[in-house]
C-alpha cells in the first residue's frame, strides 16, 4: 500500500514552463516523495531535466515509462490534448495521477477519465491552485464560519494583457477552447469552492475573438444558482490594461471578502469593520505556496494520510458546466440546468 511507504514513487509527465517553474523544484524538496522518472517529447530537454535534479530515468513514451519505471503516481503537466489519454493509461498502470487542469478538452473527455477513476479504483487530482492560496483558505473559512452572512453575488475576474501568437492554449484542437478554458474554469472553480458549491440553474455566456479567430480570447459569463446567488465571471488575455488583474469579491449579507490583497469587512455595530486577518502572506508569494500547499495535499492523499480534493467526480462537474458556457455563447441563448 502507498500509505506504507516512505517515499511516494512519482514520474512527471510534460515538462514545460509549469514543471519546470513549480511542479519540479517543488516536488524535488519534499521529504516524502522521489522523482525516479521523467518524460517528456523533446529527448534534450528530459535528459537536460533528469541531469538537473539527478533523475536516473528519462523518457520521450509515457507508454514505456510508465511500464518500466516503478511508480506510485504521475503528475501530468502536458498539453490538454493528451490529458485523457495519459490519465487513464496511468490509471490503468496502478498509478494515482495529478493532472494540470484543465482534466480534458471537452465534458465527454472528462467523463472517460472520471470512468476510468472508478473502474481501476484509483485517485486523481486535478489542479486547481487557486484554492490552495494562503490568503484564499483564510476567506474560505470565513465564509464557512458564517462570518459574512449568506452569500448572494459574486464577482471574479481574471484580466491578462495579449498573449504571444502561436502558442497551443490558441489552438482549439489542443487545448479545446480559449480563454475561458484556460483561465475561466480556475476562476468558476473558485467561486464554487469558495462559496460551498452550489446548484447552477442558468448560464448566460458572451464570447469574444478579438486577436485570434480559432477561440475566445475574452470571455463574460454570468451564473444564476438555486439558491438565489448569482456569479459573475470575466476573463481575457486581450483587454488593454497596464497590469494583469486577478480578484474575486464575495459578498454576503452581514459582510464581505476579497482576494489579491485579502479583505474582509463585515457589519458590526450598525458599522463596517475590517476584521482582516494581521499576519497574511505578500501577494507575490501567494503563488509559489498555492502550488507547494497543492502538491503536499496531492502527495498526503496519495499516502492515504486524507482524502483527496479536486477530485475526478468534481471535474466533471465543472466541465458541464464549462460546457454550457460555450453552448450559451455559441447560441447566444441562456443554457438553463434541468
Amino acid at each position: 500500500m502507498t500509505e506504507k511507504k516512505e517515499k511516494i514513487r512519482i514520474g512527471v509527465i510534460g515538462l514545460g514552463w509549469i514543471a519546470q517553474l513549480y511542479h519540479l523544484p517543488i516536488l524535488s524538496r519534499l521529504r516524502d516523495v522521489e522523482i525516479v522518472a521523467v518524460c517528456d517529447s523533446g529527448k534534450g530537454r528530459a535528459r537536460a531535466i533528469a541531469d538537473k535534479y539527478g533523475i536516473k530515468q528519462y523518457y520521450t513514451d509515457h507508454h514505456k515509462m510508465l511500464k518500466e519505471a516503478e511508480l506510485d503516481a504521475v503528475d501530468i503537466c502536458t498539453p490538454t490534448d493528451s490529458h485523457k489519454d495519459i490519465s487513464i493509461a496511468a490509471l490503468e498502470a496502478g498509478c494515482d495521477v495529478f493532472v494540470e487542469k484543465p482534466v480534458a478538452r471537452k465534458y465527454e473527455e472528462a467523463l472517460l477519465i472520471a470512468d476510468a477513476v472508478k473502474r481501476t479504483k484509483r485517485k486523481l487530482m486535478v489542479g486547481m491552485n487557486n484554492r490552495f492560496r494562503p490568503d484564499a483558505m483564510l476567506l474560505r473559512s470565513f465564509i464557512e464560519n458564517n462570518e459574512i452572512g449568506k452569500v448572494f453575488y459574486v464577482k471574479a475576474g481574471w484580466l491578462k494583457k495579449p498573449l504571444p501568437e502561436h502558442t497551443w492554449l490558441q489552438t482549439k484542437s489542443i487545448s479545446g477552447g480559449g480563454v475561458f478554458l484556460d483561465l475561466g474554469i480556475v476562476m468558476l472553480d473558485f467561486a464554487l469552492w469558495m462559496t460551498g458549491y452550489p446548484e447552477v440553474e442558468r448560464v448566460s455566456a458572451v464570447n469574444y475573438s478579438l486577436k485570434n479567430s480559432h477561440v475566445e480570447d475574452s470571455s463574460a459569463v454570468f451564473l444564476s444558482m438555486k439558491n438565489g446567488a448569482t456569479i459573475t465571471i470575466e476573463v481575457s488575455w486581450s483587454f488593454m490594461i497596464e497590469n494583469e488583474l486577478h480578484y474575486c469579491n464575495i459578498y454576503g449579507d452581514q459582510g464581505s471578502g476579497k482576494i489579491n490583497p485579502l479583505r474582509i469587512h463585515k457589519d458590526m455595530h450598525g458599522g463596517i469593520v475590517d476584521v482582516t486577518p494581521e499576519k497574511v502572506d505578500p501577494t507575490q508569494r501567494m503563488l509559489t505556496r498555492s502550488f507547494e500547499n497543492e502538491l503536499k495535499h496531492f502527495v498526503g492523499a496519495v499516502r492515504g494520510l486524507h482524502s483527496l480534493i479536486s477530485s475526478a467526480e468534481e471535474a466533471v462537474e465543472r466541465m458541464k458546466i464549462v460546457d454550457a458556457v460555450y453552448r450559451s455563447a455559441a447560441k447566444k441563448r441562456e443554457i438553463v440546468f434541468k
